[in-house]
This record gives structure tokens, sequence and C-alpha cells, in this order.
């Protein structure tokens, strides 16, 4: 396949974004224009990198999380994204389906919750939806309706996904080597180029994956619960109560959530309301509160435990959180 049909652009530099960070929030807010946020799942110090190539059409991105970790937001007004999972400790789980082999995560505007991983990495390519839709209409290409307004696991035939692959790989070396080479209009029409093939030559082959019914239902009882929880306001909700409103006894809640999201929902709501527990403690700076008040607020009665299982997500005291942000403030 060839691009001549590829509208002509006004070229200007590429320019390179890298970013490190130990915090999980700190990582998200060096995401750039993506609007996402992070609740990081598993207990652990947090180590993230982000590194973004601009090109004058593309967005080549390489992301990598050493946590588990809940990603939820947007990916960006009028934006496509194609994702490939490159490595970790366990499968990615994104609305129910798991993503391996020749399966890319792809968007079109779309909302975005997903679980992934341990030792995550994910690489990929975000371009403008007129641009990917102006390119498929003139290759006389459809495109998936399945990626409007939901990120999906999708699988793709393997030759064009592996050549992507490739490129991937090149791109990622070349800003280790020699980033130079990108400040070349023709190197970075020509990577552009290279890169949109690929897409074009994957999109007709998409396939989205097409759960069970067993496996859709366990999906609606995890999205029922998840919303209870994560809607529950200031008041902070039993595990109990989220059993009884979604009709599902702690058994069978556990079941689901070990399929649907890889970790059961005793600990996956305690690491939400850590999550947010963290959160208000940045935010304290100069208010009179107490870490005592705060993790109250989110159903942690027993406060040494609670303690304890911050020091063993965050590894860091609360109070240490708490003396940091005032220190800023």
């Amino acid at each position: 396949m060839v691009l001549s049909a590829t509208p002509a652009i006004q070229d200007s530099a590429a320019s390179l974004f890298q970013a490190s960070s130990t915090d999980v929030d700190e990582h998200c807010a060096a995401l750039g224009r993506w609007r996402l946020s992070y609740d990081q799942i598993s207990a652990g110090a947090f180590k993230g990198s982000f590194t973004q190539l601009s090109l004058p059409r593309l967005d080549v991105f390489r992301e990598i999380t050493s946590q588990q970790v809940r990603q939820y937001g947007q990916l960006g007004a009028d934006s496509f994204g194609i994702g490939l999972p490159w490595d970790g400790d366990g499968e990615l789980n994104c609305n129910g389906t798991t993503a391996s082999g020749a399966h890319v995560l792809a968007s079109i505007d779309a909302e975005i919750d997903m679980c992934t991983p341990k030792a995550f990495e994910l690489r990929g390519v975000v371009a403008s939806t007129v641009l990917i839709a102006e390119l498929a209409a003139r290759l006389d290409i459809e495109l998936p309706r399945t990626v409007w307004h939901h990120l999906q696991v999708i699988e793709m035939a393997e030759a064009p996904v592996a050549r992507l692959r490739a490129h991937l790989a090149a791109i990622q070396a070349t800003i280790t080597t020699a980033p130079e080479i990108f400040d070349d209009p023709a190197a970075r029409q020509a990577l552009e180029d290279a890169l949109l093939v690929e897409i074009m030559d994957m999109l007709p082959t998409a396939r989205p994956g097409h759960p069970g019914r067993s496996a859709v239902a366990r999906r609606r009882t995890v999205d029922r619960a998840r919303e209870l929880m994560h809607g529950s306001g200031d008041r902070s909700l039993s595990l109990l109560e989220v059993c009884k409103a979604v009709g599902a006894s702690p058994r069978k809640l556990g079941y689901c959530f070990q399929d649907v999201l890889g970790t059961s929902p005793m600990h996956y709501w305690r690491a939400m309301r850590l999550n947010r527990v963290r959160r208000d403690l940045k935010r304290a700076g100069d208010i009179a509160t107490s870490v005592y008040d705060i993790a109250v607020q989110h159903g942690f009665w027993h406060f040494s435990q609670f303690s304890l299982d911050y020091k063993r997500h965050f590894s860091e005291l609360p109070s240490e959180t708490l003396r940091r942000a005032r220190r800023a403030a």
C-alpha cells in the first residue's frame, strides 16, 4: 500500500518529550493532552516513565509503569489511538477482555478504562481522528465502528501488527542512540508515511473480541460494583453494601473481579480508597487537618492497620506524605 492520497501538510520540527516519576499522580500529569487519571492498585514503590515523539501528524509514545494501575479518562479530543502491549507481569484487562499476541488496543474519541499489570509497557501511535478518517475514505477503507467512543481490544492480522511493532522498536532505538535523525524533514515524512501505511493495512483486518455471555455478565457485575465504589462521594461504602446492591455474594463478586480486573474486590476497593487518601493528603498542605481525619473519611477506622496498609502500598507513611505537602505549601 502507498499513501499517494495523503493530504499535503506543512512540516514542522519534531519534538521529543521524556519524563520519569516515582509518584503515580505526577506520572499521570506528564501525559500532556491525554485527559487520564491513574490509580495504583498493587502495593509497592511506583516508578513510571513516558516518552513521546511528536511529529507533524502523529505522536509516537512509550509508557512504562512498575505497578498494577487503573487508567481511566479520555485519550484526548479528536484522537485516534493504537496501542501495542509490549511487556508486563500479567494480562492487560480492558472491558473484561485481555490483550495478547496480535491483539491491539484501538480507540476513536473514546473513554478509556483499563487495568494494566505490573511492569507494564505500552507503545503506540496517536493521530487526529480527522486525518485517519480522511485517509480511510480516500483509500476506501471502512473504519471499525466498535472502536468509536470505547477503547477496545481488537484482533488484527499478524503481519501489519508485526511491522508496526518493528517500526516502534526502531523509533525507540533511534531516540536512545541518534535522536537528531528526527530533525530531518525527509526522515520525519518517511517515518509518518511508514506508520500510516501499517495502520491503514491493519484497520481492514480488525476483528473485535466477542466475550461469551457469561463473560459479559461478569463484566456488567464488576462495572456496577465499580460504579458504586467510585460514585460513593465522601461516604465510603462497605464491601457488604456493594454486594447487596449488585445482588452478588462476596464469593461471586470475587470471581467476577478476578476474571475482569485480575484482582479481588477487597484489594481493589482498598487500593482505590488509599489512592483517595493520598490525594487528599497532598491537597491538605495548608489545611489544619490530620491524617486520622482523612483516613476515617474514607472508611479506615483501624488507624494502625491503615498506616501499615498505606506504607505497604506507597512505600511511605501517610504522615510523610502530609509533611511533604505542607513543606510545599
